[in-house]
């Protein structure tokens, strides 16, 4: 870690705590910072404050008094979930105090090339992938992720060496708060219109998630998706070197699909259908973390093998078992209609689809071509109704109304049959059943691992 001396004796606030914020709170800490940590939660229901508290941090919580600002803070590190609409961050950029977020922060101490990855969808499994592939037979030195994937970025970067890379998936909410950050290669997967709550307008959206290349050069890179008009006319503004992606056409200067196959610059690298995750999604995926592998040197016995090997990122589409001929697929971070779409697309054998959720008011039309090619749909939750009525519309001759994900699994397993795939992809979010979709995909693993224990006592 760098050790550098912007923040000594500097009066920085940071807003907002999460694994983020204690992180970004004990760095500055570290680096000879006057710490001030605002939290909304109250001192008695907030153990990281706490915790701060006693490593000599000082804390003011339950609220964010706009007064905080008249103690001629410099610098202003905010929770990524904070909006910019939050009163002290309004009065913090009236004032000139720059606002950033923690990524910023790990960039300025960081002594590791970093690759930065947005987009809206598949973020998690290409930023993982490229972890993958680059420590694939590794003797010196490691690929850490970190960022939107879990792990704060300032974390990561205390840790990490000069032999090291940072793999960084970022927010857009992450993006606006950088000043300096220049990934040496960044990532664009795709974008479609997402978080318009916090950001207003699509425009705002995408100017955030284009901030991720501000700062390049002509030394780095962007991997863009070529498959999307709108990212080859903002590509044109960068000035680091395109490196386009496409399923579609052949890109001489990129990565491409022909025939089935996938190359890197017109060297064959592999057959699409040996990625183990499945669905063009991920096939595209697959394309900007090859190119990241590339870029960096790795051979292309060493990027099939591990690709022939990813099993997926947990619930993203992560297979789960084989057993007596059956896939078992957690999709459960499809909270949308679009990710089970996309998650569908990826099977040409019979489905049996596991859907529900809370319901948001909005129907289900639009999963009626992937639903048309379902062989029987076990729904729960509060849109258990709504799927039942969009599976009907689409002809799925067998639905099974259940209570739950853990209900649906082994219904779904009788209706099944060798050489089909039971694939959990609810098209809702998990807040009517569940605390979130992580503990709604570990129930449906668990309800699997029940079934296959039950199902080998009675064959005893």
């Amino acid at each position: 870690m760098k050790k550098i001396k912007r923040y000594e004796n500097i009066k920085v606030l940071v807003l907002g705590l999460a694994l983020s914020g204690v992180n970004a709170a004990k760095l500055l800490h570290s680096l000879g910072a006057l710490v001030t940590v605002n939290d909304y939660k109250s001192f008695d229901e907030n153990p990281e404050a706490q915790e701060l508290l006693e490593s000599g941090i000082r804390v003011v919580t339950g609220g964010h008094p706009v007064e905080l600002l008249d103690e001629d803070f410099e610098w202003v590190v905010k929770n990524p979930g904070i909006m910019y609409t939050n009163p002290i961050v309004v009065r913090a950029l009236e004032k000139g105090i720059p606002v950033i977020t923690d990524v910023e922060l790990a960039y300025e101490v960081s002594e590791s090339l970093l690759i930065g990855v947005t987009g809206t969808n598949g973020k998690t499994t290409t930023t993982t992938m490229i972890a993958d592939l680059l420590n694939n037979h590794r003797e010196t030195g490691h690929a850490y992720v970190a960022g939107n994937i879990g792990t704060p970025a300032s974390q990561v970067a205390q840790q990490a060496t000069a032999e090291d890379e940072i793999v960084m998936e970022l927010s857009s909410f992450q993006l606006m708060g950088i000043t300096e950050m220049k990934p040496h290669i960044a990532v664009i997967t795709n974008l479609y219109s997402a978080h318009l709550d916090y950001h207003g307008t699509r425009e705002e959206y995408v100017a955030a998630k284009m901030q991720i290349t501000k700062n390049q050069t002509a030394e780095d890179y962007l991997i863009v998706n070529w498959d999307q008009p709108e990212l080859r006319e903002l590509s044109k503004k960068s000035q680091a070197q395109i490196i386009p992606f496409s399923r579609l056409e052949r890109v001489e200067k990129g990565v491409y699909l022909e025939d089935e196959v996938i190359f890197y610059q017109g060297e064959p690298i592999m057959n699409k259908m040996s990625i183990l995750v499945p669905g063009e999604h991920n096939v595209e995926n697959a394309m900007a973390a090859i190119a990241v592998a590339k870029l960096l040197g790795q051979e292309n016995g060493t990027i099939r093998e591990c690709l022939e090997k990813f099993a997926g990122v947990k619930h993203r589409t992560q297979f789960v078992t084989d057993y007596k001929q059956r896939q078992f697929y957690n999709d459960s971070k499809a909270t949308n209609t679009l990710a089970t779409k996309n998650a569908l697309k990826g099977f040409d054998v019979p489905v049996i689809l596991l859907a529900g959720g809370l319901d948001r008011g909005n129907s289900f039309d639009d999963l009626l071509p992937e639903l048309a090619h379902v062989k029987a749909l076990v729904v729960f939750g509060e849109t258990a109704a709504k799927l039942a009525e969009a599976g009907e519309k689409a002809g799925v001759k067998q639905i099974n109304y259940v209570q739950n994900v853990e209900a649906a699994v082994p219904v779904a397993f009788e209706l099944s049959q060798p050489g089909e795939v039971i694939l959990l992809s609810p098209a809702c979010a998990s807040w009517d059943q569940y605390r979130s979709f992580e503990v709604r995909g570990d129930a449906f693993i668990h309800s699997i691992d029940r079934l296959i224990t039950e199902t080998e006592e009675e064959e005893e």
